[in-house]
């Protein structure tokens, strides 16, 4: 398995999104954050908070992201009503995304 920032980040965001370990990857963070026991120890001037400093990115990116989502599918739930005047009843609207692929 090749180490990449980017596999890391990946995992570490699917394990955000995966709701059963969403509340225990968060707390465990923030108890990382505050330990004195660290990867890179914190007394070491600059290389110290390298992974304090992305640890915590990563959390805030992450969990403003849920948020966004959960508020913009909250947002869009509230509006996906609309009344058809044919017949005087609501239907609910939906929109499907397709990607379509040229064939010759």
């Amino acid at each position: 398995m090749k180490f990449s920032i980017q596999s890391l980040y990946t995992w570490y965001g699917d394990l955000l999104r995966n709701p059963k370990y969403r509340w225990w990857v968060i707390l465990g963070t923030l108890v990382y954050l505050v330990s004195p026991i660290d990867v890179l120890p914190d007394f070491i001037p600059v290389v110290g908070q390298i992974d304090d400093v992305f640890l915590l990115t990563l959390l805030v990116s992450e969990v403003s992201g849920l948020v966004i989502e959960g508020w913009k599918a909250r947002k869009g739930d509230v509006g996906t009503e609309v009344a058809d005047s044919s017949e005087g009843s609501t239907s609910t609207a939906s929109t499907v995304d397709v990607d379509a692929v040229s064939v010759k």
